[in-house]
């Protein structure tokens, strides 16, 4: 018989794989838990000391069964697409052509389609994924409101960092609506969501703070690009550029260094030094996602009182 640590990939060992290479089933269960192999799911194994997050999962899940393709919540997190108030990265999603077997584990779901063509799936970080494109319109064709589609789609649009992580942007606007000219569940809403999207967003925060600012109808210019005296380019997050009124939201993270929060105060002061502002207004992610009335009345009051 082989040594159960090689026959595992990646740290993880399947029950079949084991009893094919000869471990009777019986003394293979007792000497798993005896040398602390840690148990996933039903027919597999993460060596002793693997930490069991959702990626050793999704990849013991694949290994059992190929035909299940990362996508949703999960593929979201493999590519690094952001969502409003996500799921809890644990309950597992897949997608699978039928005829699909339901996913036995409280804490995966297998969502079960004829229309994922051989260009709607890649490999990311060692698993199989549904591409960006592909994820996106899932997660809009899914979505239980427009604020969570537009922060997925702006998401995916946008080059920014994720995670500390700095990425590309991932979709480009076409890829979306082609995505969502098939004839799912969902595509018809999807596609009424998607004009809203804004390649240009920098943070789900920033996102929000748009869709709030829109809906009390007011439409200023998002990241337009200025100059500071000495020629040096900013981009503010909004601008009503009439009154010249500039709008900065300040997402979660921290500064973190005392040098960040002096570049931070510096462009502050810049931006307050563009010709093209004569105000700016600063507001924090907690007031866009829990007091937007506030946000906006703000907003109200300062374009009211530059224009008299």
């Amino acid at each position: 018989m082989y040594e159960l640590a090689t026959l595992a990939r990646g740290g993880v060992l399947l029950t079949p794989r084991a009893v094919a290479a000869g471990w009777p089933p019986g003394r293979l269960t007792a000497r798993l838990r005896r040398d602390g192999w840690q148990r996933i799911c039903r027919g597999a194994w993460a060596a002793p000391g693997k930490e069991v997050d959702w990626r050793v999962r999704a990849t013991a899940h694949q290994l059992l069964r190929p035909e299940l393709v990362c996508s949703h919540g999960t593929a979201a997190l493999l590519h690094r697409i952001e969502q409003l108030a996500a799921g809890p990265p644990d309950i597992l999603h897949f997608t699978a052509p039928p005829p699909a077997r339901p996913a036995r584990p409280h804490r995966t779901r297998v969502h079960t389609t004829a229309l994922l063509a051989a260009g709607d799936h890649t490999t990311r970080r060692g698993l199989r994924t549904t591409t960006p494109a592909r994820t996106v319109a899932d997660l809009i064709r899914h979505s239980t409101g427009r604020d969570h589609a537009v922060v997925v789609a702006d998401s995916a649009l946008a080059s920014r960092a994720v995670g500390g992580v700095r990425r590309d942007a991932l979709v480009r606007y076409e890829d979306l609506a082609a995505q969502l000219a098939a004839p799912l569940r969902g595509a018809a809403r999807a596609r009424a969501w998607l004009p809203w999207a804004e390649p240009a967003s920098g943070s789900p925060a920033e996102t929000i703070a748009r869709l709030r600012i829109r809906d009390a109808a007011l439409l200023p210019d998002s990241q337009p690009t200025l100059h500071t005296p000495d020629g040096r380019p900013l981009r503010p997050d909004f601008l009503f550029r009439a009154a010249g009124l500039a709008v900065e939201i300040e997402g979660y993270a921290f500064h973190g260094t005392r040098r960040a929060h002096e570049r931070d105060i510096a462009r502050f002061n810049a931006l307050q030094s563009c010709p093209a502002v004569r105000r700016v207004l600063r507001f924090t992610a907690t007031e866009v996602f829990h007091h937007p009335d506030r946000m906006t009345a703000t907003i109200l009051t300062a374009l009211t009182e530059l224009s008299r």
